[in-house]
């Protein structure tokens, strides 16, 4: 790399990296916020999912918005907005103040992570360069979600869950001020119309989707609101379908869906990011309820997790370069659910905690190897015009899968603590071990569809 694409990856994974510490951030603070802001039980979980709702619903609009007004300007926007939401959540004295802000960081994680990917991709071409910039990409933006879990637990122990907002503030700024000196614009050369009825409908229908599966999570698969919303969320990816294939300018070609690289690269990176997110959540339930630690100590025990993404990020383009991407993600996700399956040993004693930090860790390294896989396949083989389109999916299946997750893995943990009669530690365990059976199978079944579907000839060594 040269100096200038050495500054420019520096920017861009700084603006990533704190976005993905957003993500998970608060989680750790949520009661200490709920009992000073006034926040009840039944509407605390609003802190995480007004998030979650903005962060994957906008994403595939903002990708195309950056490719129609410039993707840079949309980088420094997103990040002047996320500047503006921290400082706002920061200063929060009521409930819908802090909501506000966790909606405007959410549409800066929507603006910004696809701007920075196709910034990326558009500064360094295909090859290992792309590959390097975009596994130290991938890896920062899945140790972020497990360092949110770390940062937000001291912060709040140490401080105040309101430097979980502060912190921000500094870093936005010092992004919005270099960002124009350093990154140049990357637009097509010929603009294309905006897909109103497209963007609208999907936005809508990835709204419905998330809502509902957030809804899951804190009532049951069964309840009006949660089938209400999933199918009105299918209906409206319907209609999306359908105003796409009659559009003039579509927000989504149907020629760049039906491409094998785009279709299973998302494929596979939306299930890499449901199944070791979701993991992270399950651990978090065992440590806490079953062995009783501290939010802190729960959050310190993923330390070794975010040592193997980033460590994942780093030989993911190695790997790839020797076995190409299709064998890296197929390899990836086995070993990941090798890793996990390990899980089912871990029982009510503390000893449990070696085992847990070896698959945690090992788990870490493999996923990390399948997410830069999912990268380089979802990217690879379009021209600079595409590159908005194609790194709106990828971030749209990011933060998909992330929120995807855990109402699964909660409402499977759930079901069993309600048929076993009661929650104690043996009872959590329990539904921790059956989440996880269902995680390591996740795994194995991605990686077999991937090997049996996805077409990508191997690079050539060298």
């Amino acid at each position: 790399m040269t100096g200038k694409q050495r500054l420019i990856l520096v920017l861009l994974l700084t603006a990533s990296f704190t976005l993905a510490v957003d993500f998970s951030i608060l989680n750790v603070a949520l009661p200490a916020i709920g009992d000073e802001i006034g926040f009840g039980l039944d509407t605390l979980q609003w802190v995480a999912t007004s998030f979650a709702l903005c962060a994957a619903g906008f994403t595939l609009l903002f990708g195309r918005i950056g490719d129609v007004v410039g993707r840079r300007r949309l980088f420094v926007l997103g990040m002047a907005v996320l500047g503006v939401g921290s400082l706002i959540g920061g200063l929060a004295t009521s409930p819908a103040l802090l909501l506000i802000a966790r909606v405007l960081q959410g549409l800066a994680t929507a603006a910004v992570v696809p701007a920075a990917l196709s910034l990326l991709t558009t500064t360094f071409p295909e090859g290992k360069l792309r590959e390097k910039a975009l596994g130290l990409n991938g890896a920062l933006m899945a140790a972020g979600f497990t360092t949110g879990a770390i940062l937000g637990g001291v912060l709040t122990d140490l401080l105040s869950w309101r430097w979980a907002f502060f912190i921000n503030v500094p870093i936005a700024l010092a992004v919005v001020v270099l960002a124009p000196m350093v990154v140049a614009e990357s637009r097509p050369a010929n603009r294309s119309k905006m897909d109103l009825p497209g963007a609208i409908t999907v936005t809508a229908g990835l709204l419905a989707i998330v809502y509902g599966l957030s809804s899951a999570a804190q009532t049951s698969w069964t309840d009006p609101v949660t089938v209400g919303s999933l199918g009105a969320g299918v209906l409206l990816l319907a209609l999306f379908w359908a105003v796409e294939r009659k559009a003039e300018h579509p927000l989504v070609p149907f020629a760049v869906l039906r491409r094998s690289t785009i279709a299973w690269g998302n494929i596979a990176g939306m299930l890499a990011f449901v199944t070791e997110t979701s993991l992270v959540f399950l651990l978090t339930l065992y440590l806490q309820k079953t062995l009783g630690y501290s939010p802190l100590l729960a959050g310190l025990s993923f330390a070794v997790l975010g040592v193997g993404t980033v460590l994942g990020g780093i030989i993911g383009p190695r790997l790839i370069g020797r076995w190409g991407t299709k064998r890296s993600i197929v390899g990836g996700f086995v070993v990941q659910a090798a890793a996990t399956g390990s899980l089912l040993f871990l029982g009510t004693t503390s000893s449990s905690i070696v085992l847990l930090l070896i698959a945690t860790f090992v788990g870490g390294v493999a996923n990390l190897v399948v997410i830069v896989g999912f990268m380089v396949t979802a990217t690879s083989g379009l021209a600079d015009r595409e590159q908005g389109l194609a790194t709106g999916l990828a971030t749209m299946s990011q933060q998909v899968g992330i929120t995807m997750g855990i109402p699964i893995m909660s409402a499977i943990v759930a079901a069993r603590v309600h048929q076993l009669g009661a929650e104690t530690p043996a009872t959590v365990l329990d539904g921790v071990l059956g989440a996880i059976v269902v995680n390591t199978a996740l795994c194995l079944v991605t990686a077999l569809a991937v090997a049996l579907f996805l077409r990508l000839p191997n690079r050539p060594k060298g």
